[in-house]
């Protein structure tokens, strides 16, 4: 990885994002030793942000290489408000080998990176959602492999697609995203995208109409319509995204056996229909496994 952090896919060439899925599909199928590999290391995980599947699947990847993980709640540290994170960052670098940082903003991890002295590790911002994207790329890989495929994405035009673009055209799938115009994609982002999918064979498509981006798609993925923090405008954006739910309908418009998506947690009945996500289709739960295999890799490429 250039430098020492993961702070966004971004960070990643296409090489260092295939490195690590390479590393996570062999730790996962036993074909590359890991335990015990980081036995003496410690890994501060620092969380503004509740979690279910972060916080567990980095404790458990923490715990397979034999290192020490180190929860840290909101009030235990209050960074911006009890101290900043500039001293949080250096604080914990003298104590711990890594630090996993679960933040509201991208502005908080770019400050812990800058001071810091050991790895940082986005486990989640405003602008990126880099170890959900490893892992949604190695459960591609695991159902029929990425090159070459489709992949729809519809809903908001927010982290986790930020994310999920930048590591599937690493790939060189041929991704299309269907958005409301108010909620598309940021011009960097795909334009960054451009330039992996011209070396990699992939392509990036936005659109408005989320049938059109499902058509002939291999994988459909989508993504709550309200993040944490957006509360406010649940009801605003209920409206502004009610054609783009993803549902069996939806999906029947994709290749047959396409995969049904998504990252976690869902809203039930919202952004996605219950029946989609408990059909045969869905991959959903493979995703949510993953993430502790992709993290391990990532984990184990920074500190070995």
């Amino acid at each position: 990885m250039r430098g020492h952090d993961l702070l966004t896919i971004a960070d990643l060439s296409i090489e260092e994002v295939r490195d690590i899925l390479d590393i996570a599909q062999a730790q996962k199928s036993g074909d590359q030793p890991y335990e015990g590999a980081l036995s003496g290391k410690s890994v501060a995980m620092v969380f503004e942000k509740p979690s279910l599947r972060t916080r567990v699947s980095f404790e458990r990847a923490v715990r397979r290489l034999g290192a020490d993980g180190l929860y840290l709640s909101p009030p235990e540290v209050g960074m911006g408000e009890r101290e900043p994170a500039k001293d949080v960052a250096r604080v914990l670098s003298r104590y711990c080998d890594a630090i996993v940082c679960r933040t509201f903003g991208q502005d908080v991890l770019n400050e812990l990176a800058q001071y810091a002295t050991v790895p940082v590790i986005n486990a989640l911002s405003d602008w990126e959602h880099p170890c959900q994207a490893l892992a949604d790329l190695l459960t591609i890989r695991e159902h029929g492999g990425a090159a070459g495929r489709n992949l729809a994405y519809v809903g908001d035009g927010n982290n986790v697609i930020r994310s999920l673009l930048l590591a599937a055209t690493s790939e060189g799938l041929k991704v299309r995203i269907a958005s409301p115009p108010d909620h598309a994609l940021d011009a960097p982002t795909l334009e960054d995208a451009a330039k992996r999918a011209a070396a990699t064979g992939g392509e990036v498509h936005t659109m408005i109409d989320p049938v059109e981006a499902v058509a002939g798609a291999d994988f459909v993925y989508t993504d709550v319509w309200t993040s944490m923090g957006q509360e406010a405008q649940a009801a605003l954006r209920r409206e502004e995204f009610g054609v783009y739910q993803l549902t069996l309908d939806l999906v029947a418009q994709a290749n047959p056996g396409a995969k049904i998506m998504h990252d976690l947690p869902a809203h039930r009945g919202e952004e996605i229909t219950d029946d989609a996500i408990e059909s045969d289709a869905s991959i959903i739960f493979d995703q949510a496994e993953n993430r502790m295999h992709a993290q391990q890799a990532v984990l184990w490429r920074l500190l070995r």
